[in-house]
Parts: C-alpha cells; sequence; structure tokens
C-alpha cells in the first residue's frame, strides 16, 4: 500500500506570509495554476482513493484530478486558535512565550489552538481506517489531500518517530508532495518535497524553502509557477533562529 501526501496551492495568505490553521482562504490565481499543472502527474499513477481535507484550498487542489474525493476534517491544518491571520511578526509580538517556544522546536499549543502531536492523533485514523479497507495489493494508492503542517505530523506518525524529532521533516511545498509505502505492517518514506514544482530552476527569495530533490514524475514547470519563489508560510513545528 503507498500513501501520496498532496499539499495544497497557493493561497494569499501563503504569499502574504499568514497562518492559515483553520482558516479557509481560497487558492490564488498560482495555487489553481499549481493544482492545474501537477494533477496529471498524480493522476497517471492512477489512484483508488482520493480523500481531502474538508478546507477549501485543500478540495480545489483535489478536484483538479477530475476523480471521486472524499472529504475528510481529520486531515485538516493545525488549529492555531488566535494566531490565525497574523504573520510571524505580529504572532511574535503577540504572543512572545509561545513564539519564542515555538522557534526553540517545542510543540505547543498556539493561539489556543492544537499541539503537532494532537494533529498527528487525528489523522492517523485517515490511515488506519484506508489499511483496514484493504487497498489492492502492495501498490494499492491512497492520495491524501492535506496540509503542510499536516503532513510533517501524518509522516511523524506513520513512521512512528518521536514527536520531538518530527520537525526534521522539512515543510512541503505547495502543490509537493511526500510518498510512503507500507510493507510488512510498517511505512517507509519514499520521497518527500517532490513532484513537477520541485524540478523548477527560478532564484528564490531570500525568505523561500530550499526544494528537495524531486521524484521520477517531476518536470519543468514555467518560472511564474515555481514553488521555490514563494514563501512556505504553512505554520510547521520546527526550531528557528530567524
Amino acid at each position: 500500500m503507498r500513501i501520496l501526501l498532496w499539499r495544497h496551492g497557493r493561497t494569499a495568505w501563503n504569499e502574504l506570509g499568514r497562518f492559515q490553521g483553520h482558516a479557509d482562504p481560497p487558492l490564488d490565481a498560482t495555487g489553481r495554476a499549481q493544482a492545474r499543472l501537477v494533477a496529471p502527474a498524480i493522476r497517471a499513477l492512477a489512484p483508488d482513493v482520493v480523500v481531502s481535507s474538508d478546507l477549501l484550498r485543500c478540495r480545489t487542489t483535489a478536484a483538479e484530478l477530475g476523480l471521486t474525493v472524499q472529504v475528510d476534517p481529520r486531515l485538516r491544518e493545525i488549529s492555531l486558535g488566535e494566531w490565525s491571520g497574523l504573520t510571524a511578526r505580529q504572532a511574535a509580538e503577540r504572543f512572545p512565550a509561545e513564539a519564542a517556544a515555538w522557534h526553540r522546536g517545542e510543540d505547543v499549543r498556539r493561539g489556543g489552538g492544537e499541539t503537532y502531536e494532537e494533529v498527528g492523533a487525528r489523522a492517523i485514523g485517515v490511515v488506519e481506517d484506508l489499511v483496514a479497507s484493504g487497498l489492492p495489493g502492495d501498490d494499492g494508492l491512497a492520495v491524501l489531500v492535506l496540509h503542510g503542517g499536516t503532513a510533517r505530523a501524518l509522516i511523524g506518525r506513520v513512521l512512528d518517530v518521536p514527536p520531538s524529532t518530527w520537525w526534521h521533516f522539512g515543510p512541503l511545498g505547495n502543490c509537493r508532495w511526500s510518498l510512503l509505502r507500507r510493507s510488512n505492517g510498517r511505512f517507509r518514506l519514499l520521497e518527500h518535497n517532490s513532484g513537477p514544482l520541485a524540478a523548477t530552476r527560478a532564484v528564490p527569495r531570500t525568505d523561500a524553502p530550499r526544494a528537495a530533490s524531486a521524484g521520477p514524475l517531476a518536470q519543468a514547470a514555467p518560472p511564474a509557477l515555481d514553488a521555490s519563489a514563494a514563501p512556505d508560510t504553512e505554520p510547521v513545528h520546527s526550531p528557528s533562529t530567524s
């Protein structure tokens, strides 16, 4: 059984550097173009099932596959309470203790919201249900359309590694994916931060993450759609000095 975790396309809040959480901004024009570009590569893998977060940015991304999509709120992004809608600077000004702990890599409950450990605990239920459903053979494929923070928490849970180490998994860029395979009752991570948008070569801004190596389906994308040229602003449980 394989599970592909596909992050949604860009939103205006991503571009503006605002934490989203359970807020529900739509994809912007770039995000819609990203989804249209990447969807054919995922559709070519012939998914057996597609499950999406119930938030609009994921449902719109999933719709580009042209396949039946199940919607499951357990795949929502982490709840950030009063941090939602703020930039990192605003959050640090209004919630200095929480921001300092988060930058140290502590899985704190920001703005009265959730912890990443709690996100992993709810999202793993989706995977457990898929395993119980018995996807056909070792190559059965489930595509989960979700969020950057949820993807990281879910990877940590399915790999059965301690939450304190989850920050080692770099954040997914918009419309990039991670691929895991289950064998002999356990999962292995085969690809991370991969996909067509990870193969682009535009010059990134100084606040942009570096793209991971692209997977086997990677192909060049127009520079205007280069995911590395926009900051990855999904909240992630990562130590940082910036």
